[in-house]
């Protein structure tokens, strides 16, 4: 029998739905997450990677992509 925590954790979401969801955090993960609101074509769904390629189809600039970096970084520790 193995034992099992109290509290279970809910499974981390989709890195896209994650990033939706950042809000008035005080960095630039601020910025590229509204622009991930206003986008009607944001992979949702989508992992980092698939994030990566839909702000290469959409010609990001680099900044963008620090962004998603970082924003990563925080949604792997969850």
């Amino acid at each position: 029998m193995t034992n099992q925590d109290d509290h279970e954790q809910e499974p981390t979401p989709a890195f896209g739905k994650w990033l939706l969801s950042q809000r008035d955090r005080g960095d630039w993960v601020d910025g590229i997450a509204d622009a991930a609101r206003a986008d009607r074509t944001f992979p949702k769904n989508g992992d980092p990677e698939a994030v990566r390629t839909h702000l290469r189809k959409q010609q990001a600039d680099g900044d963008a992509f620090a962004a998603i970096d970082d924003a990563e970084s925080d949604w792997m520790a969850l």
